[in-house]
């Protein structure tokens, strides 16, 4: 029988033409052999109408079956094979959390141990949550630059001055926008500087 490993290795990525397109799976032509990939509503968002695509793939391999799965960024499927190297997360699943959360919004949830997020997705209970948090925390935050693991670690500021913005009347999706800018080009940031900074924008 193949080495498992071996497979999974095969195939990394697919440039092509894009045959079919709809929020859970594409057909990829590449120089006429159509593939089909399994995505997430994630990648289905970022996919543009060029004809040309370019994803990154996994290749799942079971003993009846080879699955691909694609993303549109090569930090969405790290955090896809993360996921599904937890106990009680199939791929399905994971692909789930990534049509529910963005990959940014996953990795966010797991450094700052975020169990209400991880829990809010279908499929994942408590205990499979809690094991996500115990087993991913570190390899998260392996995926981040500097930069961003100074952001994400200031996730309890950033959630004090969106609940401050929302008091002052302002959206939280708004909001949100506003302040990741504000915290990308100073991680340093106070709560009120901070706040001070998005009603500028706002």
């Amino acid at each position: 029988m193949p080495n498992p490993k071996t497979n999974k290795e095969m195939i990394t990525q697919l440039i092509g033409r894009l045959v079919e397109k709809s929020p859970t799976q594409v057909v990829i032509d590449c120089n006429g052999v159509g593939y089909l990939v399994h995505i997430s509503l994630h990648t289905y968002s970022q996919l543009s109408s060029d004809e040309n695509i370019k994803l990154f793939t996994h290749l799942q391999v079971k003993e009846d079956s080879h699955t691909l799965f694609g993303f549109f960024s090569t930090i969405e499927r790290a955090v896809f094979q993360q996921l599904i190297s937890v106990s009680g997360i199939g791929a399905s699943t994971a692909r789930t959390m990534l049509s529910s959360l963005e990959p940014q919004q996953i990795q966010r949830a797991i450094v700052s141990e975020d169990l209400a997020t991880i829990k809010s997705v279908k499929g994942i209970g408590l205990k499979t949550a809690q094991r996500v948090l115990i087993e991913l925390k570190d390899k998260m935050l392996n995926l981040f630059e500097g930069e961003e693991i100074q952001a994400f670690s200031n996730n309890t500021i950033k959630e004090e001055a969106l609940s401050a913005l929302e008091v002052l009347g302002y959206s939280r999706k708004q909001s949100e926008k506003v302040i990741d800018n504000v915290i990308q080009s100073s991680p340093d940031s106070s709560v009120e500087a901070l706040i001070k900074a998005a009603l500028n924008k706002l």
